[in-house]
């Protein structure tokens, strides 16, 4: 079997022949992950997206797609978070970081409406060194920041940022404290991802939103790059096993109690620098440019946010 650009199962290939006996070769150590994330009791098919860690799978209900990592190599690659010179952004990398937050923030303020008469309160969680939280507060949102690694957290105090250390559910947060959580890079480490959302959903006000960034693995960029893709390779990308698509995140959403409020992707890439020519990776980049909008349009851009909104009567 393989996958197909459309997401669909069809027939056998070499490169299916390929993945089934690096599969098989893996099967001997334990998965990490070895249902849907997404909760699907779907069978999970091999798909010709080949990693290191044997082919991707594929869930025929949700179309998420699954890395085959063990737990070892898995918390391994985890440990890259807690380096204290992870996510160091020089001025160029900030000011984009900047830009980026405040467009999302004036979003979210949007999507709450005109019903709040006071500062409305967001929690980051999974901040890193909280640039996020020091943007919210820039905005006039009441902001802080939960994040796992300790040194990260700590070089975030530091910086004046309200940080707390350790996961969502060990800060025992009241019902209904936030009017917006967010979750940037954090759904696509997560084997369980559900009862995080639902902690968030618990915490949130009626009302109040959730946004999620991650990778969209229905994206015009994995059709075309599959395993040369940095967004599924744990090398290059620390502890990314579980991967979304607009139809996977809006379904995990619905679990959680959430109704999607609007799910949007963006950019488009076909080729990494070294992996043509120079010419060819010239092609390559102006085609991604020439089809940034169309893919933004059509929910194929590799870039996915998701905004989502606890009920008003839950």
């Amino acid at each position: 079997m393989k996958f197909s650009r459309q997401g669909r199962i069809s027939g056998r290939s070499p490169t299916h022949q390929k993945a089934q006996k690096l599969n098989s070769a893996h099967q001997s150590a334990t998965r990490y992950v070895e249902t849907c994330p997404v909760g699907c009791a779907a069978t999970l098919a091999t798909t010709d997206i080949v990693l290191a860690e044997g082919p991707l799978l594929h869930c025929s209900a949700c179309g998420q797609l699954i890395s085959q990592i063990s737990e070892a190599d898995y918390l391994h690659s985890m440990q890259a978070f807690n380096d204290a010179g992870f996510n160091l952004p020089d001025e160029r990398a900030s000011q984009r970081r900047a830009s980026v937050a405040t467009r999302r923030l004036a979003r979210i303020r949007a999507l709450l409406g005109g019903r709040l008469d006071r500062r409305p309160r967001i929690v980051d969680v999974g901040c890193s060194r909280g640039d996020f939280v020091a943007a919210a507060t820039g905005a006039g949102y009441e902001a802080e920041g939960v994040e796992p690694a300790p040194q990260i957290a700590a070089a975030a105090r530091a910086t004046g940022r309200k940080v707390h250390t350790g996961l969502l559910e060990e800060q025992h947060f009241g019902d209904a404290q936030f009017d917006a959580v967010s979750l940037f890079e954090v759904v696509e480490h997560l084997r369980a991802p559900l009862a995080l959302l639902r902690e968030c959903h618990r915490i949130l006000r009626p009302g109040g939103i959730m946004l999620i960034s991650t990778g969209n693995a229905a994206s015009w960029t994995a059709s075309a790059m599959k395993a040369r893709w940095d967004y599924f390779q744990t090398h290059k990308d620390a502890g990314h096993i579980s991967f979304f698509n607009p139809q996977s995140i809006s379904l995990l959403a619905a679990k959680a109690g959430f109704e999607t409020a609007e799910v949007t992707t963006s950019r488009v890439r076909f080729a990494e620098k070294g992996d043509l020519p120079g010419f060819g990776y010239f092609v390559a980049k102006i085609a991604a440019e020439a089809l940034a909008l169309p893919a933004r349009l059509s929910g194929r851009g590799h870039d996915m946010l998701a905004y989502l909104r606890k009920p008003l009567t839950v």
